[in-house]
């Protein structure tokens, strides 16, 4: 696994939550926590189905390739940043699951 790649997306991951933790605070005086957090991402990962579904001219919606890739793209950012807020290295979470699943084929 190239790990250079993966902490580089992680490092410019937790740069865009910071930012996004400063307007938070502008906005609403305090920082979502970690159930925001998650809620947010629960909320990003349905609209991967629907985007899913639109590409699949299932559900009727424009530009479903770009908002597909946009939420696939979002989703991982999110889980980046929840794992980093529960204290889980998303590194050492994947390949444990990506050898875990590999033994079983």
């Amino acid at each position: 696994m190239d790990t250079n790649n993966l902490d580089k997306i992680i490092e410019r991951s937790l740069q865009i939550r910071e930012k996004y933790h400063q307007l938070e605070i502008q906005q609403n005086g305090k920082e979502w926590t970690l159930e925001q957090d998650a809620l947010a991402y629960l909320t990003d990962a349905g609209l991967v189905g629907r985007n899913v579904m639109s590409h699949e001219k299932t559900w009727t919606k424009s530009n479903s390739r770009e908002e597909l890739e946009h939420k696939l793209g979002e989703n991982i950012w999110w889980l980046t940043v929840l794992a980093d807020r529960t204290g889980i290295d998303i590194k050492e979470a994947l390949d444990h699951f990506l050898t875990k699943t590999e033994k079983l084929f």
